[in-house]
């Protein structure tokens, strides 16, 4: 995008997914521009790649699975902030043809974007809960979805947790549909963003704008008026035919499973990430919730849409 000196700009870094589809409606619907910004949006490779990114300030906002805030708070040492939330997942634990059942994965390789963060944590406990446990399978740290799907076609691995659209490309490819991770362990703050906290500090307006927009965005998403042209949008951002993109759409817009209203994060989604992490790091309790999340960019936005 080329830089227009009237605009403020801002690096934004992103996993590639359906979840960017706010984004791609504040961009087209001019919510981004009407109040001069200019997203630089990033697709990262990694969990790693945009952690290390957003600490060094490469980027001054991240949207990802939440527990990558959380790992950079407690196990990193940055200081981190979650200033909104957006979806529950949508992802399936996903299994090559053959390997039906969780005993059929003992021994398997179970690929990951990083071993310590999110999507892996919920399939540690996903595998935990059927008679599975660390060392009856092996991790192999492979990076974005959209390379733990290509290693699941060569075969490389075995098995892993694949999100919109790309469970969608599995199942076309003759992968199984193992298991849906709602129905093991309940609602779980999936995506979200998160920004340094005294880049946050110095930057409250342009962060208040962001945020506004952004929420615009799923609003517009949400709209039921909107979900032919939203599907369209999303077919064209990311090169999919109109029939995924519907079905990627339907699972977008349920009011249970779908983008939460005005991408509020939910707090027993965000109790059930926390609790998985003090699980995995051996802690009998975890920090409240206000020790990542403060909320209070995120109600100034709110209001400022009222006006």
């Amino acid at each position: 995008m080329p830089n227009d000196a009237s605009k403020r700009s801002l690096n934004v870094i992103v996993f590639p997914g359906v979840q960017n589809l706010p984004h791609f409606a504040a961009e087209q619907q001019n919510f981004y521009t009407r109040r001069k910004l200019q997203i630089d949006l990033t697709l990262t490779h990694s969990s790693l790649e945009q952690r290390e990114g957003l600490a060094k300030s490469t980027y001054q906002i991240a949207h990802a699975a939440i527990d990558n805030a959380v790992a950079m708070v407690d196990v990193a040492g940055e200081d981190i902030e979650i200033v909104i939330g957006l979806d529950m997942a949508f992802n399936k634990l996903v299994s090559a043809p053959h390997l039906r059942t969780y005993e059929d994965l003992r021994g398997k390789v179970l690929g990951v974007d990083a071993p310590d963060t999110a999507f892996a944590l919920v399939a540690f406990e996903m595998l935990r809960r059927n008679g599975l446990n660390s060392g009856d399978y092996e991790i192999l740290p492979v990076g974005a979805t959209s390379y733990r799907l290509d290693a699941l076609k060569s075969g490389k691995i075995d098995f892993s947790m694949l999100n919109l659209p790309f469970n969608l490309f599995a199942k076309q490819a003759g992968l199984h549909f193992l298991d849906d991770p709602f129905q093991i362990i309940g609602p779980y703050q999936s995506m979200g963003g998160f920004i340094n906290r005294k880049w946050g500090a110095s930057s409250e307006t342009i962060l208040i704008d962001y945020l506004s927009a952004y929420i615009e965005g799923v609003r517009w998403v949400l709209t039921p008026a909107n979900r032919k042209a939203a599907t369209a949008l999303l077919s064209e951002r990311m090169s999919l035919t109109h029939d995924v993109a519907a079905l990627c759409l339907e699972q977008i817009c349920d009011p249970v499973l779908g983008f939460r209203p005005d991408a509020a994060l939910d707090i027993p989604g965000m109790e059930k990430v926390l609790s998985l992490r003090a699980n995995f790091r051996g802690l009998q309790d975890h920090p409240p919730i206000g020790k990542y999340y403060g909320g209070q960019f995120y109600q100034r936005a709110l209001t400022s849409l009222q006006q």
